[in-house]
């Protein structure tokens, strides 16, 4: 792996943390918060990645929040979780290395498998922390992901 793959991993993984933390602090579903941030603010937070990492999360999800008019939902998949709850990093590792894989396989960018992921029916799964999804091996959610439903 090259230096550019994975300064692009990192930059990924950080836009799925803000996705998350936004989800989670809007109590929204995290392809709601794709639609909302939209294509063009995806790829200027996968670009500016690096600079925004030395900024806290917290204050970087609150500046979109505000900018997008991202009002609280009713998805609170944390309350309703009989488990421990994974942080929004872990999760966000989780829909980093999936759309890793889809950008990887299907030969498309890392912000379309992005977009394709979270507008798919895996996200319901992945988020459903009383299931096991969330903490499968990778090949394992990719192969569900590529064949519509879990294996």
């Amino acid at each position: 792996m090259n230096g550019r793959e994975k300064k692009q991993e990192n930059d990924l993984f950080f836009v799925c943390s803000v996705i998350e933390y936004i989800g989670r602090k809007t109590k929204n579903k995290r392809g709601d918060i794709v639609n909302k941030l939209g294509v063009q603010e995806i790829s200027r937070l996968m670009n500016l990645a690096d600079v925004l990492h030395s900024e806290a999360l917290e204050s970087t999800a609150c500046d979109l929040i505000t900018k997008y008019g991202i009002v609280n939902g009713d998805f609170d998949n944390l309350s309703v979780s009989r488990y421990s709850v994974p942080t929004h990093f872990d999760i966000a590792k989780v829909y980093k290395r999936l759309i890793i894989d889809i950008a990887t396989m299907q030969n498309v960018s890392l912000i379309d498998a992005l977009i394709a992921v979270y507008g798919s029916w895996i996200t319901d799964k992945i988020d459903n922390y009383n299931s096991s999804m969330y903490f499968e091996n990778p090949q394992y959610i990719y192969a569900s992901y590529s064949t519509g439903m879990p294996i």
